[in-house]
C-alpha cells in the first residue's frame, strides 16, 4: 500500500504548529532538521505556477519528535510513556474500508483496520472526523502490506489531521494495547471471521475461499456438455490454483508471525490460520492428458468453455494447443497473402473468442495445415488485420525450410510450396532488428531448429544459445517483406559474427 503523499502550504504549516510569519521565520533559523519546501508533483491537469509546499507527513512526522511541537506532531511519533497504563479490547468494527478492531490505550482509542488498500487510513479518519467520533478514537492504523520492525508495517493517520498518513510501529501499537496483536493473512482477512475474534481464543481454522478463476475453473468442469478429458483438465488447474492459495497463506503466516523479531518477545498472533484437512488436492496430472482437454476446451463452443481458457492462457499456457497471439494489418499483396488464401471460414470456437480479447470480429477462421484459429477485425478505424496464434510446430510431410520472410511477424517458405507463420511458444515473441525491447535471438533459435527439422516443436527455453551467426542476421536491420533464403540462414548459422 505504502504512505500516500500529503502537501500542505506555507500557511497550513503555521496553522498545524500553531505559529505566526514571523514564528515560521524563527522556526527555520532554530531547527536545522525543519524539512524543507518541495513542490507538488507536475499535474497534467493543473498548468498552475508551482507553489512553495511542504511534504505534510515529513513536517507532521518531525514535529512529533521535538519538545516544543510534539502535541501537535503525529500520534504516534511522539514519546511513549515509559509505563502506559495496560490498554484492552474494545471490540470489532465494520469502517468504509473494511472490518476493524478498537483498542482502549493510555493515549486513547487506537483503530486499526486490517486493510492494505491505499489510503485506507485516511479514509477511515476522515470517516470517523465527519461523523463526529463518537467512539473517541484518536488515530487509526491500517496495514502497510509489508514487514515492519516489530511486526506487520503499518500506516497511521490521526483523527486530528486524517488526510496526512505517516508509517507507525507494530511494536509501539501492542504496547499501547498491551498485548500482541492479532493479524490475519490476506486472504483470511474476512469480516465474519475477524469480528469473532476474542483475546485469547483459540486460533480459527478457516477454509481458503476460491477466487473468481477457481469458481469459474468448477463450473467448466461440472458442465455436462462438456468432455470428461477437459473436465479433469479444468479440475486439475482449479486444484492447482487452490493449492497455491493455501501454501501462499500458510507461507505469509510464517513470515508474518514468526516468534519475536530480534530480542523483542512476539508481538503478532495469527487471527485465523488456513484449513488444510483436504490439502494439497491433487493435481499435476499426466500432461499429455491435460493437453488433450484442453485442446477439446479449445473447440467448444459452450461459453463456460471459453472462460475456462481465458484463465488458462494467463495461467499455464503451455498446456494450450497454441502459440503467441500475432496480429498483422490485411496488406494484398504481400506474403500474408499466401497464407490468408488457404484459410478455411468457419463458425467460432471457444479458442476464437479469446483470441477475439474481447474486441469484434468481422469473420473466423482456421488454418487447414495446422488447425490454428483466426480471425479477421472489421475496418472500424479504417484498418483491417488478421489476428491468430501461432502454431506450435509445422506439417512437415518429407519438406523442408526454404526461406524466411519478414513481414510484421516471421513467415516461414517450405520446399513443398506453403506458406506458415513460424512457430513460436505462447510467451515469446518473434522479431528482428531494433524491436524496442524484443529480442532477435527467439527468432534465430526458431529458424535455427527448424533448419534441421521442419515438423519440430520449437523450444525457447534458452534461445539465448541460438548460433551467433544467425542471431546477429536477425539483428540487422531488414526491411518489411526482405526474404532470407535457406542458403543465407545456413551460411549465417556456421558463420560467427567478427569482432573488430
Amino acid at each position: 500500500m505504502g504512505v500516500s503523499s500529503s502537501y500542505l502550504t506555507r500557511t497550513e504549516v503555521q496553522q498545524m504548529l500553531g505559529v505566526n510569519t514571523f514564528g515560521m521565520w524563527r522556526l527555520v533559523r532554530k531547527y536545522d532538521k525543519l524539512p524543507k519546501p518541495t513542490q507538488k508533483p507536475y499535474n497534467l491537469f493543473n498548468q498552475q505556477e508551482p507553489e512553495e509546499v511542504w511534504d505534510g507527513t515529513e513536517v507532521y512526522s518531525w514535529a512529533a519528535g521535538t519538545v516544543e511541537f510534539a502535541h501537535r506532531g503525529a500520534v504516534l511519533l511522539r514519546p511513549l510513556p515509559e509505563e502506559p497504563a495496560p490498554g484492552r479490547w474494545l471490540g470489532y468494527k465494520d469502517t468504509v474500508r473494511g472490518p476493524a478492531l478498537d483498542w482502549h490505550t493510555h493515549i486513547g482509542v487506537i483503530r486499526l483496520v486490517h486493510c492494505d488498500d491505499a489510503k485506507a487510513a485516511t479514509d477511515v479518519a476522515s470517516a470517523i472526523a465527519s461523523n463526529g467520533n463518537r467512539d473517541g478514537v484518536i488515530t487509526v492504523c491500517a496495514l502497510y502490506g509489508d514487514m515492519g520492525i516489530a511486526g506487520p508495517a503499518l500506516v497511521a493517520a490521526d483523527i486530528a489531521r486524517p488526510p496526512i498518513e505517516y508509517e507507525a510501529n507494530w511494536g509501539d501499537v501492542a504496547a499501547l494495547a498491551g498485548q500482541a496483536l492479532p493479524w490475519w493473512p490476506d486472504l483470511l482477512r474476512i469480516p465474519r471471521v475477524i469480528r469473532e475474534w476474542k483475546p485469547g481464543a483459540q486460533v480459527a481454522v478457516v477454509e481458503v475461499p476460491a477466487n473468481d478463476n477457481e469458481r469459474i475453473l468448477r463450473q467448466a468442469a461440472t458442465n455436462d456438455v462438456i468432455d470428461i478429458t477437459s473436465q479433469v483438465a479444468a479440475t486439475d488447474m482449479a486444484n492447482t490454483i487452490r493449492n497455491n492459495r493455501v501454501d501462499h497463506t500458510g507461507q505469509e503466516i510464517e513470515i508474518f508471525c514468526k516468534d519475536g523479531y530480534g530480542e523483542t518477545s512476539d508481538q503478532v498472533v495469527a487471527g485465523a490460520v488456513p484449513d488444510i484437512s483436504h490439502h494439497p488436492l491433487p493435481c499435476d496430472g499426466e500432461r499429455h492428458v491435460l493437453k488433450a482437454g484442453w485442446h477439446k476446451l479449445a473447440v467448444h463452443t459452450h461459453p463456460d468453455a471459453v472462460a475456462a481458457l481465458e484463465i488458462a492462457v494467463g495461467c499455464e499456457p503451455d498446456l494450450l494447443p497454441f502459440g503467441a497471439v500475432t496480429e498483422i494489418p490485411v496488406r494484398p499483396g504481400m506474403i500474408s497473402d499466401r497464407w490468408t488464401r488457404r484459410l478455411t471460414m468457419c463458425d467460432p470456437t471457444a479458442a476464437h473468442a479469446v483470441l477475439a480479447q474481447g474486441s469484434k470480429a468481422e469473420a473466423f477462421f482456421i488454418d487447414p495445415l495446422t488447425d490454428m484459429p483466426v480471425l479477421r477485425t472489421p475496418a472500424d478505424n479504417g484498418k483491417q488485420a488478421w489476428r491468430f496464434y501461432a502454431p506450435l510446430s509445422l506439417p512437415a510431410g518429407g519438406a523442408e525450410l526454404a526461406s524466411v520472410v519478414l513481414h510484421h511477424t516471421v513467415w516461414v517458405t517450405t520446399s513443398d510450396g506453403h506458406v506458415h507463420p513460424a512457430p513460436c511458444t505462447p510467451t515469446e515473441h518473434l522479431w528482428w532488428g531494433d524491436g524496442w525491447g524484443d529480442r532477435p535471438s527467439e527468432a534465430a533459435a526458431v529458424v535455427d531448429q527448424l533448419l534441421d527439422d521442419l515438423g519440430a516443436t520449437v523450444e525457447l527455453r534458452q534461445h539465448w544459445n541460438a548460433p551467433k551467426g544467425l542471431t546477429a542476421l536477425f539483428n540487422e536491420e531488414h526491411k518489411n517483406g526482405a526474404e532470407l533464403t535457406r542458403a543465407s540462414l545456413l551460411h549465417a548459422r556456421m558463420t560467427p559474427p567478427r569482432t573488430c
